[in-house]
């Protein structure tokens, strides 16, 4: 039986991937912060679900979960870890906490190098164990930064580096790395950023009027926004071998995407996302 663990699994992609990943046949370990969600999931899953209940910033707990996996797993192999799990903060640069931004770095970013320093071992780092893959879930937002979205493309960006480095770093080891780039993807998370709070927290600025109808971009965002299904069967294809390059960038209106990230001049750039919201504001 293939292994493979899943950051993140109570929604959106990670939840996507899981139920992809069983029925082809895999026992899927994957995470998710809360003992409810895993004691639901595997009432749901049945037993080829393993739940690994830990948070991005809790290496003890990381490590604990590495620990059952090899448990489990003993000396066969850990086919792919899946670096799903992640938080979206979002905020006017001007005025978003350090708190926030930082909290936005350490699970985004080192919270999927701790979970992959916890399971290389398993992966075949340095041992004679079969090697298995990393699947890092980047953004098309690690690509392109658009305003207000400073904090979550940082975390984006910094993880594209880090999948760089760890790629070229384990190539004598056998261990793969490829990044995947979602653009918008159907999942709750529409549902928390249509919310009001953000709204609210920057109503006094002089941001407040973009933030004010930010829910119409959102809802005209989610309208667009690509099945989760289809990034968990881009994964699967990774994991399995039929995709070989170092980063997939999967969303609608992909070639928009590729033309601002190859083309397309920062100054091109300013002046479209300037007009954007300018027409959101007085549209």
């Amino acid at each position: 039986m293939k292994n493979i663990v899943i950051t993140g699994v109570s929604s959106g992609i990670g939840k996507a991937s899981v139920q992809y990943f069983l029925k082809k046949g895999y026992r899927v370990f994957g995470s998710v912060r809360k003992e409810e969600d895993a004691r639901q999931l595997s009432k749901e899953w049945g037993e080829r679900f393993v739940p690994l209940v830990f948070d991005l910033q809790d290496s003890e707990a990381i490590e604990s979960a590495a620990s059952k996996v090899h448990d489990i797993i003993g000396d066969a192999r850990l086919d792919a870890l899946v670096n799903n799990a992640g938080i979206s903060v979002n905020g006017p640069l001007a005025y978003i906490e350090p708190e926030e931004f930082s909290k936005q770095l350490d699970v985004n970013v080192l919270g999927v190098l701790r979970v992959t320093q916890a399971f290389l071992p398993l992966l075949g780092f340095n041992n004679d164990r079969p090697k298995g893959h990393i699947v890092n879930i980047s953004s098309g937002s690690g690509r392109v930064t658009r305003p207000f979205m400073g904090p979550y493309s940082a975390s984006k960006f910094a993880l594209e580096s880090l999948s760089d480095g760890l790629r070229r770093e384990l190539l004598d080891f056998g261990i793969g790395v490829t990044i995947i780039e979602p653009g918008p993807i159907k999942s709750e998370i529409w549902t928390k950023a249509k919310s009001g709070k953000t709204e609210e927290k920057y109503a006094d600025t002089p941001y407040g009027k973009i933030y004010e109808k930010l829910p119409v971009m959102v809802s005209n965002m989610e309208k667009i926004a690509l099945d989760a299904e289809k990034v968990a069967a881009l994964i699967y294809g990774v994991v399995e071998g039929e995709k070989g390059k170092t980063r997939y960038l999967i969303a609608p209106k992909r070639w928009l995407f590729w033309l601002a990230i190859h083309v397309m001049p920062d100054r091109m750039l300013d002046k479209m996302f300037q007009k954007q919201f300018n027409r959101l504001v007085n549209g």
